[in-house]
């Protein structure tokens, strides 16, 4: 396998003083779709910071593309690197089109305007995402779901090597999600992007991750192929619930049913 575009070593993160990410390593390869998974408050989107170099870990070091982040500028980790959060909030009144722009910031020379490609990018965008009829709209108007979207289609206008999801589907009606994250594992194949996505709904992540990272209490408990971490023992170790794992056909994928009440 070739060398990782990713290589996160022995790093640590606190906040307040309180630790969120305890020495964790994993690597990430190119042309993968990974699925970060956890229980509620176990690390999993101040991982997706650390990676994405907004937060700076406090021990350790995470490699991109053979350096440290912290050798790497804001502008190429920009340029390399988008984060699509699943909540970003736009106080003022930009055009849809203006915040999917956003994205093209770090391919354009500085005092210089959008360039024809950068619009053709940016429409594309907002036509992948569903958002290109009010391009017009102040964002500050749109629902919950299309000002995601929005966000969504800046981070795929960004146009980068690796994209970064954090629960970027979770506002979506099904529509949406089964189109966007079909469009996104598209790319994983066609262009060898790199996805690290934070799902809630494991079943859902089966179906589009290539991997899967299991976290808890800020460590990772386990790291494989998604055939592998579909696993009763080792769901139950990370959630503390029984579930039954089958194949279904109709997926081409492994899912868990959940026990409930009496069950557990």
């Amino acid at each position: 396998m070739d060398d990782p575009i990713f290589k996160v070593k022995d790093t640590s993160f606190s906040y307040d003083g309180t630790p969120i990410l305890k020495q964790v390593s994993c690597d990430f390869h190119k042309g993968v779709f990974y699925g970060i998974l956890g229980p509620n408050g176990c690390g999993k989107t101040t991982f997706l910071d650390v990676m994405a170099g907004y937060s700076h870990p406090d021990a350790g070091c995470i490699y991109f593309s053979g350096k440290t982040l912290k050798k790497r500028s804001k502008t190429f980790l920009a340029q390399h690197i988008a984060l699509v959060a699943q909540n970003y909030y736009i106080n003022f009144p930009y055009t849809v089109e203006d915040v999917v722009m956003m994205g093209r910031y770090p391919h354009i020379p500085r005092f210089a305007s959008p360039s024809e490609l950068d619009y053709e990018i940016v429409t594309a965008a907002m036509e992948i995402t569903g958002v290109l009829p009010f391009k017009k709209q102040y964002v500050t108007e749109l629902s919950g779901g299309e000002r995601q979207r929005t966000v969504f289609a800046r981070g795929i206008a960004q146009d980068t090597g690796v994209l970064l999801l954090d629960e970027a589907t979770s506002n979506l009606d099904i529509n949406y999600t089964i189109h966007l994250l079909d469009r996104i594992k598209n790319r994983v194949k066609e262009k060898a992007l790199t996805v690290i996505s934070v799902f809630q709904d494991i079943n859902l992540a089966a179906i589009y991750c290539d991997e899967m990272v299991f976290m808890d209490q800020g460590t990772i408990v386990a790291a494989g192929a998604t055939d592998e971490m579909m696993d009763e023992i080792l769901i139950e170790k990370v959630f503390k619930v029984k579930s039954e794992i089958r194949f279904e056909p109709f997926y081409q994928a492994r899912q868990a049913l959940f026990r409930t009440g009496s069950e557990q």
